[in-house]
């Protein structure tokens, strides 16, 4: 099977979120082909490379979601006076109806009053018109698309933030909009008799229902490919925890323009919702959010994301040696532990002061703090794990760029300090023994080399948190065997069941009592840590997440075939009747031999969609630019599918001077020698080295 993995932010690049979760999925199902559509978020991120790729990655393609958009004006842009009244006229009316929707109150935008479709008519018209002029980027910020956004935003109806928009923001909505709708410009989409782009694709895999949707979305209406949705941090809800500084153009902040982008982000997550095959959240609290947004139901199917709990194997493998019923087994003192990136969302404050009434309970206990700060020693990386980067003290779906990083470790580094000082206030003297009843250790240092020692230093694991999408610490803490304490937010409850105790949050006298619960009971800690682990390890592995995802492409394959129009038999079943194995995999090869698959186009997206890419591909094609041949070296067309790689095959990260798509056509990892990796190629879009702001 042939999978599109789109992303935003994200895989194939190191820190990129889910990155870790992306490569653990495809290095699982090796017996499929993946090429990864990525779009990028920063200049920083993309400095930072990729990951090491799997061999059955056969092509990446990439595009910057950051920096000024494409000069198209000289391949016939609106700007440009070779474009027609036709073309500005349908330009305005497909842009305004997008505006519209995104403007109006969700009153306003009820399906009984016609507004519901507004959003998508304007999206998929936007797109018709990308395909057939070589991009909009240069429309999407001209004075006729500011002049629309204002007018819709001074209409009746309007949301009433938007009302007080100032030119400001506006002009800061036009820019994120343009950023956010790049994908429909991009020549992913395939060419007639070249490169079959998204077209070739039997499954779109989308990690996110944002920007990286939207060429899933297309891809599925022009040629019928289904479209599977993984969240495992529901995008709107990111951008509701976005700072306000965050969550507009640098030097820009103002409630319009945040109220307008959410706005945004709502519509194109219902759209991406209504038109997917299948919506896989990664946790009941995503998928309450997805339902929020409107999704359907009977689409949502949890799949809880995979970790590797080798490196906890050691210290969890002492949980099953349970203590006796009479008492616990000798140990050191009574220990709380603490585990995470400091940060306001942490909330240590309240465990400081949740701490002094533990210690005025049980006057021995000790709380140990162990900051991960740049996950020095973690074994997966914060930002790469499922839901984000919330592990890294701040909410999900914060810009990345370095104004973004610059100030996020300035307000972190300064609570750090204020949790410090805090408790040097709170525990002045110290213990009687000596020993400080609350210390601060660096995750990596000699005391605490790995995440598997950290657990290791006391018998109950503390979460304090008020924001949190899933909890990572607290699996890694199940993992180890430990009992928790946790604040009840997030997919906290989910993730814990009844193997811990929870809380409610910026609460210290419930925090304290469920602590000293657990202290003063150790036999009753053990358990807890015992059915803790045994959870984690079922539903919480890399492999459980894998067999997940393979069951769920066999099952989309077997009821969605893409392009195979077949006479329905007399006696055929339901629509919607699930045949497995329906088409063998011989279909899929090429050769007379070999039934043709023909790809449908769809209806409502135009033969310009099929055509997608840039005119200038085709034009570097036609003047013997290099590499631009119409047969392969293989003596393949340029259509038809390639021939499966040796077992055994590698790729490896090159050094070749970086060549736009537009310039070339595309490779693929097959044409290369086993020393090459996949071939990557960026958009027909520009970007300067020094913009970092993601949309």
């Amino acid at each position: 099977m042939r999978i599109a993995l789109l992303t935003e932010g994200g895989y194939p690049y190191v820190r990129g979120e889910s990155a870790l979760w992306c490569d653990r999925l495809l290095r699982g199902l090796d017996g499929h082909e993946f090429a990864v559509f990525a779009l990028s978020r920063s200049a920083r991120q993309e400095e930072t490379g990729w990951c090491a790729l799997p061999p059955n990655v056969t092509r990446v393609r990439t595009a910057p979601l950051w920096g000024p958009g494409p000069a198209t004006g000289g391949v016939r842009g609106l700007a440009c006076g070779s474009y027609g009244r036709r073309d500005k006229r349908r330009f305005r009316e497909h842009f305004t109806a997008l505006a519209e929707a995104v403007c109006r109150t969700e009153a306003d935008a009820d399906p009984s009053t016609g507004q519901a479709d507004r959003f998508a008519a304007g999206l998929y018209g936007l797109a018709e018109l990308a395909a057939e002029r070589g991009g909009l980027a240069t429309a999407l910020r001209s004075e006729s698309a500011v002049r629309i956004v204002e007018s819709v935003c001074r209409a009746p109806g309007a949301l009433p933030a938007a009302h007080a928009a100032q030119v400001p923001d506006l002009l800061a909505v036009v820019e994120r909009l343009e950023r956010a709708l790049r994908p429909l410009s991009l020549d992913w989409y395939g060419q007639r008799g070249q490169d079959p782009g998204l077209s070739a694709a039997d499954l779109c895999h989308a990690v996110g229902a944002g920007p990286a949707a939207l060429p899933g979305l297309l891809a599925k209406r022009a040629y019928g490919v289904p479209l599977l949705i993984t969240e495992y941090g529901v995008r709107l809800r990111e951008h509701y925890l976005t700072s306000a500084a965050g969550a507009v153009a640098r030097g820009v902040a103002g409630a319009p323009v945040r109220a307008l982008l959410a706005s945004f982000q709502r519509r194109l997550a219902r759209e991406a919702y209504a038109q997917a095959q299948l919506i896989t959240p990664g946790n009941a609290h995503a998928r309450r959010w997805q339902e929020r947004c409107g999704a359907d139901s009977e689409r949502l199917r949890t799949v809880y994301p995979g970790m590797d709990a080798a490196p906890f194997e050691a210290v969890g493998e002492q949980t099953t040696l349970l203590p006796p019923p009479d008492g616990a087994r000798p140990t050191a003192r009574p220990t709380l532990v603490w585990v995470g990136a400091g940060g306001p969302a942490k909330d240590l404050g309240t465990l400081l002061h949740a701490f002094a009434q533990v210690r005025a309970a049980v006057p021995e206990a000790r709380l140990r703090i162990v900051e991960t700060g740049g996950a020095s020693g973690r074994t997966e990386a914060p930002a790469s794990l499922p839901g984000g980067d919330a592990s890294q003290g701040r909410p999900p779906g914060t810009p990345h760029g370095p104004a973004a990083h610059d100030g996020a470790a300035e307000r972190d580094g300064a609570y750090a300090a204020h949790c410090r000082a805090l408790a040097a206030r709170l525990f002045p003297h110290g213990s009687g023994d000596g020993a400080e009843p609350v210390t601060f250790e660096e995750l990596g240092g000699p005391a605490v080399p790995t995440l598997a020692d950290a657990y290791a230093l006391g018998g109950v694991v503390v979460l304090s948190s008020v924001v949190e999408g899933f909890p990572v610490s607290l699996v890694e803490a199940m993992f180890c065997g430990r009992a928790t304490v946790s604040t009840d937010v997030g997919a906290a409850l989910e993730v814990v069941g009844g193997t811990g105790l929870l809380v409610p949050p910026r609460d210290p006298g419930a925090l304290a009592d469920a602590c000293t619960a657990l202290l003063r009971d150790p036999s009753r800690a053990a358990r807890l840590g015992a059915a803790a682990r045994a959870r984690a390890l079922e539903l919480f592995t890399v492999r459980q997440n894998v067999e997940a995802f393979r069951g769920i492409y066999l099952e989309l394959m077997s009821r969605h075939p893409v392009g195979r129009e077949e006479a329905p038999a007399e006696d055929a079943g339901p629509k919607d009747q699930v045949h497995p194995f329906a088409h063998p995999a011989e279909s899929h090869l090429p050769g007379s031999w070999a039934a043709a698959t023909a790809r449908r186009s769809g209806s409502a997206v135009s033969s310009g969609l099929v055509n997608g890419a840039s005119s200038s591909a085709v034009n570097g094609a036609e003047s013997g630019a290099p590499g631009s041949a119409v047969t392969s070296p293989e003596g393949r067309r340029p259509g038809s599918r390639p021939a499966r790689r040796p077992s055994g095959t590698r790729t490896t990260k090159g050094s070749s001077a970086h060549v736009p798509s537009w310039a070339r056509p595309d490779r693929t990892a097959r044409e290369g020698t086993a020393s090459q990796r996949p071939a990557v190629e960026r958009a027909a879009v520009g970007a300067e080295s020094g913009e970092a702001t993601a949309p």
